[in-house]
């Protein structure tokens, strides 16, 4: 296990190195100067050469991505002579701040979204997906399908939009969403947020219901389920236990990288929402070009993910003994 956990973790820093990588190339091929932004478009050509070698945008694409890289672990000194201490990320174009304190500012907000869609989402798509595979072919089941289909069909941000039109302007049943911490005031926290969590848990419940249903019915049919009903073990037992145990593991892996995804971020709804998360901040950063907060954004996200997957596949061995380490 100490083998597999270290060869992971190795693959863990490439795959962020590469990232890395490819996101900065990226940035440097879109027709774009930070440094004219930075500067104003009524700076004369001597002022944002001044600004560029500020910025360390004068030196060679390599030379940069090398002191971003080192700076990551070990902090360095920009070129304007600034002091960015351990974990560099740099500093945003756009107010001067830096990107690390931008993303910790802004990481609770999408953790509170993204941890209250899943538990959502997972409970309403799996209780929908398991009553649909024991109740195939009957009408409940091909009503609860047509419902996952159309919620799957429809956009998030149309979800956003009505259920701020009915839930908010109409019956004023819920605040306008405004993040709240959770340790100021828990209630308003929550009530603040029910909108951004049915409407991710909207999309994401459907899916799940959908392919939660195709493995139950793919389960249940196996040798191993007709044995332990001819051992005489209660139909409860037999679904649960038996049923759901193995019909539950290629779930946790999507589970795994849609949570990972979310913990970065969920770009439209915190965009229609009015949400301070991390999605919001990409957002933002692509639409100014700001590189340090696109690249901070891009490392957080890719991060979180990798690490979801390495935790899906140690979960793995406790879900179904039959999967193990060498």
């Amino acid at each position: 296990m100490t083998l597999y956990l270290l060869r992971r973790l190795g693959a863990v820093a490439a795959i962020l190195l590469v990232i890395c990588a490819v996101t900065f190339v990226i940035f440097y091929v879109v027709p774009s100067d930070p440094a004219v932004q930075a500067c104003g478009k009524t700076c004369t050509p001597e002022r944002v050469a001044e600004v560029r070698a500020q910025m360390g945008l004068d030196r060679p694409v390599w030379e940069q991505f090398g002191a971003y890289v080192v700076g990551i672990f070990a902090g360095r000194t920009l070129a304007a002579g600034v002091e960015c201490g351990f974990p560099c990320l740099g500093f945003s174009y756009q107010n001067s701040l830096p990107v690390w304190d931008l993303l910790i500012d802004r990481l609770g907000t999408s953790v509170s979204l993204a941890i209250g869609a899943a538990a959502l989402w997972l409970v309403i798509g799996l209780s929908v997906g398991v009553i649909s595979a024991l109740r195939r072919g009957s009408a409940l089941d091909r009503t609860l399908m047509v419902t996952t289909l159309t919620s799957a069909s429809l956009p998030v941000y149309f979800v956003a939009m009505l259920l701020l039109l009915f839930a908010v302007r109409v019956t004023g049943l819920l605040p306008y969403p405004a993040y709240v911490e959770l340790t100021e005031d828990p209630v308003a926290w929550a009530s603040n947020l029910i909108l951004p969590w049915v409407t991710l848990a909207a999309l994401y419940a459907a899916m799940y219901a959908r392919l939660s249903r195709a493995q139950m019915i793919e389960t249940m049919a196996e040798p191993y389920i007709r044995t332990a009903r001819a051992k005489g073990l209660h139909e409860r037992t037999v679904v649960t236990k038996h049923g759901m145990r193995a019909a539950v593991t290629p779930i946790v892996t999507i589970f795994g990288m849609d949570l990972g995804g979310l913990l970065a971020g969920a770009m439209i709804t915190e965009t229609v929402f009015g949400l301070p998360g991390i999605g919001r901040l990409a957002y933002d950063g692509i639409v100014k070009a700001d590189q340090p907060v696109i690249l901070g954004t891009t490392l957080l996200a890719a991060f979180f993910i990798v690490l979801a997957n390495l935790l899906v596949d140690l979960v793995y061995a406790v879900i179904d003994p039959r999967v193990r380490y060498s």
